[in-house]
């Protein structure tokens, strides 16, 4: 029978605060996704309600295209974020886990990187 401490169980298990830095992140681009929300909602009102050239005039001012650049990053973390939590959670063999995080990764960065380039055409265009 091996008697061991719940302490002397869980060394060599890995770090227990390496997550906390991924949860961290979680929460800030949570919050962070609260107010700059009010420049898509404003964007999307306006796909809705202006034409197109009235869209692209406020899309084309500095700080409303900054707080919807600021939003597609953020929304895009925050999402590969939580997707990767979900893999890592219910995924369990450990090759396919991996792969999974990785293609999650890659997905999401490039879906974001094509929406930053709509924005930025969507202006040159206008």
């Amino acid at each position: 029978m091996h008697y061991k401490t719940p302490l002397a169980k869980a060394q060599g298990l890995g770090s227990a605060k390496a997550g906390s830095s991924h949860w961290w992140l979680q929460r800030v681009t949570a919050v962070a996704l609260v107010p700059l929300s009010f420049w898509q909602l404003k964007l999307m009102s306006l796909m809705f309600a202006a034409s197109y050239h009235d869209t692209v005039a406020w899309l084309s001012i500095p700080l409303n295209t900054a707080g919807i650049v600021a939003w597609l990053v953020a929304v895009f973390y925050h999402a590969a974020l939580g997707v990767q939590v979900v893999i890592e959670d219910y995924v369990s063999t450990e090759w396919l886990k991996i792969v999974s995080v990785w293609l999650c990764k890659l997905v999401f960065m490039f879906v974001g990187l094509f929406a930053l380039i709509a924005v930025f055409r969507t202006i040159s265009a206008g």
